[in-house]
């Protein structure tokens, strides 16, 4: 098998090296064959089969190949055989080619890549085999790429053969025609009507055929379903979360007739049990924290914590921030609200179930649907969890006695924001995270720098940790977790003993009860449901958005796909947006604060991304110093050889507010040289930002760059001579050389 593929290699690439070497290519251009075009036609009419013959094998060859030449032998095909003839030849002829490609390729290469990317193949090959013969016809149709490139690619996947010559042979009749045509109108030599046509087809095919395409593809997909003659509404979200209320808002705004569905309460998870109440009961927890440190600064006081009016504060400011996503509210905007449980039962319809507090059944007819259905707190099967009784981020808030000694399962965001907050409320923390550090996703200093505040606030931190399973005795809970990898000779397990244990290990969508499986609305591995980069489902008129799309879980991205998800539903008709996703922010409320935006260092090694990093620490800003707060850094990273920002992490005080100087930079493309060039207020914690760029434009100065203005400044003052500087001078040149090819780079 071996040899034969050798065999093959060698003979696809002497063949191809003597198209080059021989400039055969010469035959394959429109001059050459209006030179000869007299000749040709009269061999060709006195041999018809024979040059017909010859054309066709030819032109297999030259596809088989991937050679240059395609394009002009298919109007070659028309000026010398006409339409109907050239059309038959150049659509057989380039279908066989094609295949006999992609036969090569999968002989030659398959074996090879199904070894070195079999699972990122696999993915692939799955979706070929559901839809292999759609995609290929779309790209046939509407020719993204060239056709000898699909031809190659196909061959590493798993469509059969027989799909592929089939789907070859349809797909690109409609192009062969156009070019066959052309082909029929250039070689009359004047310029015609007809050559107009055929000029002018060739210039709106694409745009035809995408929007033919778009219609073969909507009647694929909403084959089966009767469309309603009229419609309740012009837009129906469901969920009144961030993602829904925006998705509303935006409905509204636009004038359009609105339902908005809601099972629970307005506002979703971040009103009523994320964002909101979270934030709240860390101010408390701060402010806690701030007192104990009040000795620092002269001042002599004390904190004595009422958890029960600490929580319900908490209570009290979700109240207050309540009316902002209210009923009443969303009803004067134009929104009707609706109490109930949503189910897809057709891509126009939606059954909403009665609830205790709301009115009953009722069926809704739509043209748009947008889905914005939110996510829930992921609870993991751990043996006796359900026994020992467990808290989330959604029901921590009824807590209105403190746990004396409180288990936080996870990590991340949330687990670390209510570990931190509870230990500085009086409770004896234990978090436990199985990865080797916690905010694993961030660069190891933050995670360093957290971990060792936390340490401070008698957080007791085990990483590396599973927990294995929950125990009662008697009257104590007990947790028994596992330290070290899986596989080693004698783990070491762990019992700690709690009063209550929070699970944050992250947050599944909610998906169940939507009636995604009606109407065939796949979901991924984790969870979201499936959408393209519109953020539309397999129906073009129902998108989704916020915590059920991903493929973040932040408000503020929940809110900014709400805009793409609503606009796409009602006019995607006539023109849709993709998401963009270049520039997002976030921020995680411990102490210190961690926020971020673009890559971090760890992410740009993974990827293998060429950047500087730039660090300026807290400790050396005047204010900072002043607040007694200057733990912590800014740090840049930017492109080697210039000032453009690829991402930015600030740790310490007030971090999410200072990182909204980098947001905007990045989205509008500013450098750290403008940013520089920027006054900023003194003394404020804003100009850790600028003094971050002033760091990065040292680092930028050369050695050469000194050298010559040390020279210049000595000749100033009549100590060296001017070839002293001319020598600098040329230093300076080859330092700068040097960094340019290395930003080229």
């Amino acid at each position: 098998m071996r040899r034969r593929k050798l065999l093959l290699a060698v003979a696809i690439a002497l063949a191809v090296a003597a198209f080059f070497a021989l400039d055969l290519q010469r035959f394959f251009r429109w001059k050459d064959f209006l030179a000869h075009r007299d000749a040709i036609e009269v061999w060709r009419a006195a041999h018809p089969v024979t040059a017909a013959a010859a054309f066709f094998c030819t032109y297999v060859t030259v596809a088989a190949l991937s050679l240059p030449g395609a394009l002009l032998m298919t109007l070659a095909g028309g000026a010398l055989f006409g339409l109907a003839t050239g059309t038959v030849l150049v659509s057989f002829a380039s279908s066989i080619g094609a295949t006999l490609a992609l036969l090569a390729a999968r002989f030659l290469l398959r074996d090879w890549v199904q070894q070195r990317f079999s699972e990122r193949l696999a993915a692939i090959d799955d979706g070929i085999r559901r839809e292999g013969a759609f995609y290929l016809f779309a790209l046939r149709l509407v020719p993204l790429f060239p056709f000898f490139v699909i031809n190659l690619a196909m061959g590493l996947t798993a469509i059969s053969l027989r799909t592929f010559y089939w789907v070859s042979q349809v797909g690109m009749l409609p192009a062969t025609l156009v070019y066959v045509y052309a082909g029929t109108q250039l070689g009359q030599f004047q310029v015609s009507r007809g050559l107009l046509a055929a000029l002018a087809l060739l210039g709106v095919f694409p745009l035809l055929a995408r929007r033919a395409l778009e219609a073969l593809k909507a009647h694929r997909v909403y084959a089966g379903w009767k469309r309603p003659l009229k419609f309740d509404y012009n837009l129906v979200v469901i969920g009144a979360g961030s993602a829904g209320l925006v998705s509303a808002y935006i409905g509204a705004a636009t004038r359009a007739r609105v339902a908005l569905i809601e099972r629970e309460k307005m506002g979703g998870d971040c009103l009523n049990t994320g964002c909101v109440p979270s934030k709240a009961l860390i101010r408390a927890a701060r402010l806690v924290s701030q007192l104990a440190r009040a000795d620092e600064f002269g001042i002599r006081a004390s904190a004595q914590v009422d958890f029960a009016r600490v929580m319900e504060r908490v209570a009290g400011v979700v109240q207050a921030v309540e009316p902002h996503d209210s009923v009443q509210r969303y009803t004067a905007l134009g929104v009707e609200c609706i109490r109930g449980n949503a189910k897809l039962a057709s891509p126009w319809t939606v059954e909403v179930g009665g609830s205790p507090a709301g009115s009953g059944a009722r069926t809704l007819t739509s043209r748009a649907i947008v889905i914005a259905s939110g996510a829930r707190p992921a609870v993991p099967p751990i043996p006796g969890l359900d026994q020992v009784g467990y808290l989330t981020s959604d029901t921590v808030w009824a807590l209105r006695e403190l746990p004396r000694r409180l288990i936080v399962l996870g990590g991340g965001p949330v687990g670390c924001e209510l570990a931190q907050a509870f230990a500085r409320l009086g409770s004896q923390v234990t978090q436990i995270e199985m990865l080797p550090r916690i905010l694993a996703r961030e660069d190891p200093e933050v995670s360093q720098a957290v971990a060792g505040h936390f340490a401070h606030d008698g957080i007791r931190v085990l990483t590396g940790h599973t927990a294995r399973e929950f125990l009662l005795e008697g009257a104590r809970k007990i947790l028994v977790a596992r330290s070290g990898k899986e596989g080693e000779a004698q783990p070491r397990e762990v019992r700690i003993e709690f009063d209550q244990v929070l699970v944050a290990v992250g947050r599944s969508p909610r998906t169940e009860g939507l009636g995604l499986e009606t109407l065939g609305i796949e979901t991924a591995r984790n969870g979201t449901i499936r959408s393209d980069e519109f953020l539309r489902t397999r129906f073009p008129n129902i998108t989704v958005c916020g915590d059920v799309a991903g493929p973040f879980q932040f408000t503020h991205t929940a809110a900014h796909q709400a805009w793409y998800a609503a606009v796409n539903a009602l006019f995607g008709g006539f023109r849709a947006f993709r998401a963009d996703y270049r520039v997002i922010p976030w921020t995680i409320f411990v102490d210190p604060e961690v926020a971020r935006v673009g890559s971090s260092e760890q992410e740009a090694r993974e990827r293998g991304l060429a950047h500087q990093v730039t660090v300026y620490p807290l400790a050396e800003l005047d204010r900072a110093i002043a607040d007694g707060e200057t733990e912590g850094f800014v740090k840049v990273l930017t492109k080697p050889g210039t000032d453009r920002i690829l991402g930015a992490t600030i740790v310490g005080s007030h971090a999410g507010e200072l990182l909204a100087e980098f947001v905007l930079a990045m989205k509008q493309n500013i450098g750290l040289n403008r940013l520089l060039g920027t006054i900023h207020a003194y003394p404020t914690m804003a100009e850790a930002n600028r003094n971050a760029a002033g760091e990065w434009r040292r680092s930028q100065v050369t050695r050469g760059q000194w050298e010559f203005l040390q020279a210049l400044q000595s000749w100033m003052r009549g100590e060296r001579g001017f070839g002293a500087v001319a020598g600098a001078l040329g230093a300076l040149v080859r330092d700068k050389r040097k960094a340019y090819e290395v930003g080229s780079a």
